[in-house]
């Protein structure tokens, strides 16, 4: 059992990469082997649109041809048996860099026929982990959970299954009375981080266990629409 843990934040050490850690822990814990990547440490575009993993009879079919520093990490990706992505949220949505991934990941496998069915050869499951600063309301307010429900399906649709752990209400600097920030209270952040981070990092250990388990949540196929 092979689970890949991908940081598609440029912090190593803080609230995403904590989180993935957790989840990797987790699935070691049922006797996985685990690997966490950074994103920032590679140098990689998202899709060209050169449609090589599309080309009927093509060497790259169902394989994203393009090579640069993201190509030996899908490499890992077609051998994994569970996959978790994290990423902060920038400007309402993930950051680019886990975009550009996604792109490649996502678009080698799904298929452009009229079920968007996916060349992937086995089923695995997918696992989300988003970090923001919002509140659980807010970010429900502001429609995040939807908006990024578009892409955790897409991805179950490719691989097999996906499921995600929404983190809020993030502490974002060890010291805010350096920045220039007065929407968030320091304290009150601090004081989150010490009471509620640990439980969201219990969740992370969770969805580990379950991915090693076999016993992720299936979420892929809701109201996900096929071509007509």
């Amino acid at each position: 059992m092979r689970i890949l843990a991908i940081n598609g934040s440029p912090r190593k050490n803080w609230n995403t990469a904590t989180l993935l850690s957790k989840a990797l822990e987790g699935a070691a814990s049922q006797g996985a082997e685990t690997e966490l990547i950074h994103l920032y440490d590679l140098n990689y575009k998202g899709c060209i649109s050169c449609f090589a993993c599309k080309l009927k009879g093509g060497k790259s079919y169902g394989k994203c041809a393009f090579k640069d520093g993201l190509t030996p990490v899908l490499e890992k990706i077609e051998n994994a048996d569970a996959i978790i992505l994290g990423s902060p949220i920038y400007f309402h949505n993930i950051t680019a860099a886990m975009r550009a991934l996604i792109e490649r990941m996502g678009f080698q496998y799904l298929q452009y026929d009229a079920d968007y069915s996916s060349c992937f050869q086995r089923k695995i499951p997918v696992g989300f982990i988003y970090t923001m600063n919002l509140n659980e309301s807010t970010m429900k307010e502001m429609g995040y959970d939807r908006i990024l429900k578009l892409t955790e399906m897409a991805m179950g649709r490719a691989f097999g299954t996906s499921e995600s752990l929404f983190v809020t209400d993030t502490y974002q600097f060890s010291d805010y009375s350096k920045y220039l920030i007065t929407m968030f209270d320091g304290d009150d952040k601090a004081k989150r981080r010490q009471e509620e981070f640990p439980n969201d990092c219990k969740k992370a250990f969770e969805m580990g266990v379950r991915f090693a388990t076999g016993n992720a949540i299936d979420l892929k196929t809701e109201s996900f629409p096929s071509k007509t």
